[in-house]
This record gives structure tokens, C-alpha cells and sequence, in this order.
């Protein structure tokens, strides 16, 4: 921090989505996120901006996102030094139906992440052919002359990359594509913005494409859960395994209380509720915010006034967010993509929208091969058993696959547990006898901590029956709290009193005349209001 021209500036550094790339950036105390993101963008060369985001982590270790619409400092007052990490806040869909190629280039970073810090799971084939396009992509076409031995063992592709995959690797470099004369299924003559496409259409395929797996609370076995939550919804892993994947049609609202995260589904015959317990209150809400934006960005037709409540009780203030930023039916209405809606034929149009405005499913249209359900997979999404009691009580709940799930009206919180057989005893996929897994302890990347360096569309339930017609999603309602009440009340009550000893002490209005000659009064002007008011006084001149 730095003092230019009487005004004070704050530096800050961007880490980008290289590490060996950073930004050193400045800004005043009155400038929001929006700036910083804008600032970063405008440097990358970066206009389709609403797709990224600025990364940091708290003195306590738990990440947030940036909010463009608050002042950076009041979001990072406790970091020094003050570092961000630029980073895909939320992935298309279908990254190819993006306009520019520099947007797609930063998608494409990302997901080369994603691969080697092991968040983007896939099988040792699928990572075979990823890792050869990112080296066609970054050394060209194979020149015998050129790459010689193990060349690929320099080059960090993989979260687990063994000596296997890398002969695999150097072997699909090496074979010509398939469709050319000689050609076999390798990537040689392709082009770069080729291999750049072919990479983002098998990654966007994937079943953990778009996932930041958040850990939520081990069973009485000791198996650890993540979830993760992307444009298809929220999806819940073990291992590598998908066990559950919540569709955003399906999901009825999400909220927070304390440390536990509660999802509740909507079904034509009932309603559930599954709830997960995070580490700690900090990590509960920075999964509630990540799901709400997540669910706002890619449902909401428009972003006008969504705002969304939870976490309150009766003596607690609970949480606000509001949503900041288009939605991406709106970008894709922009870019043409989409034909606008009618607001004359849209009952949501006309006033403020809110957050239960949200359609049922994402609004990008899909083209050609690219769909939401994952490569084929080793492993299958497990059924979800129903709760053993959906009378009285609310219901008992069962051992069940990936979260407990209760029913019935009574039922608010469902803790987290799973009855799968261990990660040893998985069946191993086919090919490369390798693979890729879902971290098994939840790390920051370095970068961020300021450190150096399935089978398609598994459905949820087993013959469980399905929405006839997208039902309207509705986000959790602002409770009442007792507390959040009596606070405005109090302070409007100070804020009446403070103006009554202004007109009563700073004017000479004539009614009051009498009245302030009163012993009463001249003692409390005396020994109270003079006093506080030179303790004011001077406490304005020495901040201005």
C-alpha cells in the first residue's frame, strides 16, 4: 500500500491460469470486483468476461470468490499480501458455441488444470487422448528429428502420469488422424485451433466438466464425499464415482443451516430433503453461494433484481446474496444464439424478477455430438434408496448411496453418509489399468494459497419417475428472525432521538425556546451532547 496524490492505492497481484503468468495490479478503496475482473480481462484481451471470475483465499483457508458488486477491500481486508487467482467461474456448457477464440484459449487452460491437479476425472484412455492433443497443441506436429526418447515425461500433464500413459501419449502424437491417408485415431496433422476444439468437445463431456469438488462430512466408515456443482446441476462423488447427480429441474431450493447444506428435490409424487455437513459454517456458505450462482447463471432468463436469502433462525441474521452479472441466456441472446424472449408472452417480465423465477432447465442449445452426459464410464451412478418411514416423525433414514435421503413434511435436515464399498475394492476400468480419481484429500492449489509452487445420463433413481414438465424451482424463502426484526427497530429508535437533539440543540426554532432553557436540558447539553459532539468533531477532522 502506497499514498499517490492523497489518495490511497492498494496493490494486488493476479495469479492467471499459468502460474508462471501474473498481473500486478492497483486499486482505490472505493473500487468494487467488477473493476479488478474488467481490469484482468481487458489485459487477457478477454470480452465475453461474464464467464470468469478473481479467486482468494481468507486468512482462515477458505476460498471465496470475488463479488463484483462489493468493494474489494471490505472482501480482502485481512490478506496481506493481497492475491488473487483468475480463474473459470462458470464453464459453458458448450464451450465451442463460444464467439471469440481467446475465450475459448482460457477455457481450454482451465481444463488443462482441471486434468493435472486431478478435477477433471476421466479413464486412462480418455487421458491418453487429452494429454496428446495438449501436445499437439503446444509442440505441433511429431518430427522424428525433434522428439526423441521420452519426451513427454518433461512435460506435467496428469495428476498420476505413469510410465504407461506416457508411451500411450507418445503414441497418439505420433499416429496421423483418423480420416487421412494412413490415419489411425492419433492427433498428427492437426491443427492447433483443431486440437484445441477436439480437447474441449471430449472435456465437455465428462461427468466432473465444470466441477470444484467441495468435501462434505465422512460416515461412521470413513468415506469421504464431495460434491460438486456445475451447469447440470449438483452432483455427488466418492472416489472417483459418481453416486448422485441432482439436476437443476429437480432441484425445488437449496439453503444453509450452520454447517449443513440442504438440497430439497421435488418429485411428481414427493418431496425430499438431503442435507451435507461441511467442514465449518465458512465452507457451508461458500457451497450455498456456489450453487446458488451456479443454479442463477445458468436457469434465470434474466438477472434483474435475483436475490436470495438463507441460513437465518430466530436469533440469527442468516445470509443475502445477490446476483450480480448477466445470466447466460441473456449472453446467449446477446451473441444471437438465442431468439430474445417475448416479454408480452413472459409472465416473468413486467417488474422485478425473482430468485423463484428461475426456469427448470439450462437455456444453451446444444449442437451436433455435444450433450451433458459423460463418455462411458467403468463405474455406474448407484441408485438412491428411499427413506425406510415416510409416515410419522417425518421418517428414519436408511443407509443409502452417497447422502442419507428423508421424506416427508417434517424432515429439514438429512446428514451426509454412504454405504459404498471402499475405493480398493472399485473395479478397475478397462485399457490402461489406470485411473484418474478425484483428489482423495481436498487441497488448495498452490496458486491460490499463496504457495509455491460414467455411463451417459445415469438417472438418480432406479424406475423412479420422472418430471412430466419442468417444474418452476423455488430458492429458499428469507425466514423470520426475531433478532433481524428488533435491530432495525432499535437503531431507527437512536436515529429519532439523535434528530430530536439536533432540532432541539443545533436550531433556534422558536417553539422549542422554552424548552431548552429547562435545567433539565441545559445540564444535558452540558455534560452529554457538548462533549460528544467535540469527540465527533475531532475524529472527523483526523480522518479527513
Amino acid at each position: 500500500m502506497f499514498k499517490s496524490r492523497g489518495d490511497i492505492v492498494y496493490k494486488c497481484t493476479v495469479r492467471l491460469l499459468e502460474d508462471t503468468e501474473i498481473l500486478e495490479c492497483e486499486f482505490h478503496p472505493s473500487y468494487k470486483g467488477k473493476f479488478l475482473l474488467e481490469h484482468v480481462c481487458q489485459q487477457l484481451n478477454l470480452t465475453e468476461t461474464d464467464y470468469f471470475g478473481l479467486r482468494y483465499v481468507d486468512a482462515g483457508g477458505q476460498r471465496h470468490w470475488l463479488h463484483m458488486a462489493k468493494l474489494i477491500l471490505k472482501q480482502v481486508k485481512d490478506a496481506s499480501p493481497i492475491l488473487f487467482s483468475f480463474r473459470v467461474k462458470f464453464y459453458p456448457p458448450n464451450p465451442l458455441l463460444l464467439k471469440e477464440d481467446v475465450t475459448r484459449f482460457q477455457i481450454y487452460l482451465q481444463l488443462k488444470r482441471d486434468l493435472l491437479h486431478g478435477r477433471l476425472y476421466c479413464t486412462a484412455n480418455e487421458a491418453a487422448m487429452l494429454g496428446a492433443l495438449i501436445i499437439q497443441i503446444e509442440l505441433g506436429d511429431y518430427d522424428p528429428n525433434i522428439h526423441v526418447g521420452n519426451y513427454v515425461t518433461e512435460m506435467r500433464l496428469l495428476l498420476r502420469q505413469t510410465e504407461v500413459i506416457e508411451a500411450r501419449i507418445q503414441e497418439l502424437h505420433r499416429e496421423p488422424v483418423e480420416g487421412t491417408p494412413g490415419g489411425s485415431g492419433g492427433v498428427k496433422g492437426m491443427t492447433t485451433q483443431e486440437a484445441e476444439r477436439t480437447f474441449l468437445k471430449i472435456a465437455c463431456q465428462l461427468d466432473t466438466y465444470g466441477v470444484d469438488p467441495h468435501p462434505v462430512k465422512q460416515d461412521h466408515r470413513g468415506n469421504q464425499l464431495y460434491l460438486g456443482i456445475n451447469h447440470s446441476g449438483i452432483l455427488i462423488f466418492q472416489g472417483s464415482r459418481k453416486t448422485h447427480h441432482f439436476k437443476w429441474s429437480e432441484v425445488h431450493k437449496i439453503n444453509f443451516e450452520g454447517r449443513m447444506f440442504i438440497v430439497h428435490l421435488n418429485y411428481p409424487e414427493k418431496k425430499h430433503t438431503v442435507g451435507f455437513k461441511c467442514p465449518s459454517g465458512a465452507a457451508c456458505r461458500h457451497v450455498w453461494c456456489c450453487a446458488i450462482e451456479q443454479m442463477l447463471f445458468f436457469t434465470l432468463p434474466s438477472s434483474s433484481d435475483a436475490c436470495v436469502y438463507s441460513g437465518g433462525g430466530l436469533f440469527s441474521w442468516g445470509t443475502k446474496f445477490k446476483y450480480f452479472g448477466r445470466t447466460e441466456r441473456e449472453i446467449l441472446e446477446r451473441d444471437g444464439l438465442l431468439a430474445p424472449r417475448d416479454s408480452q408472452d413472459d409472465p416473468t417480465t413486467g417488474g422485478k424478477r425473482k430468485a423463484s423465477s428461475v426456469p427448470a432447465t439450462p437455456s444453451t442449445p446444444m449442437i451436433g455430438d455435444f450433450g451433458y452426459s459423460s463418455l462411458p464410464r467403468s463405474t455406474h451412478s448407484a441408485p438412491l434408496e428411499e427413506s425406510a418411514g415416510e409416515g410419522g416423525g417425518g421418517g428414519d433414514a436408511r443407509a443409502c448411496n452417497g447422502a442419507c435421503l428423508l421424506s416427508g413434511p417434517a424432515v429439514d435436515i438429512a446428514l451426509a453418509c454412504c454405504d459404498h464399498p471402499r475405493a480398493n475394492d472399485e473395479p478397475k476400468p478397462p485399457a490402461l489399468s489406470t485411473e484418474y480419481r478425484l483428489r482423495e484429500s481436498f487441497e488448495q492449489s498452490s496458486s491460490e494459497s499463496g504457495a509455491t509452487s460414467a455411463a451417459p445420463g445415469s438417472e438418480l433413481a432406479a424406475g423412479a419417475p420422472r418430471l412430466a414438465a419442468p417444474a418452476t424451482p423455488m430458492l429458499a424463502p428469507r425466514p423470520f428472525s426475531l433478532l433481524r426484526a428488533f435491530v432495525p427497530s432499535f437503531a431507527l429508535a437512536w436515529l429519532a432521538l439523535a434528530l430530536l437533539a439536533l432540532l432541539l440543540f443545533e436550531t433556534e426554532w422558536a417553539p422549542l425556546r422554552a424548552l431548552r432553557r429547562k435545567p433539565e436540558l441545559l445540564a444535558l447539553r452540558t455534560y452529554y451532547y457538548a462533549p460528544l459532539k467535540d469527540y465527533f468533531k475531532r475524529k472527523l477532522l483526523e480522518l479527513f
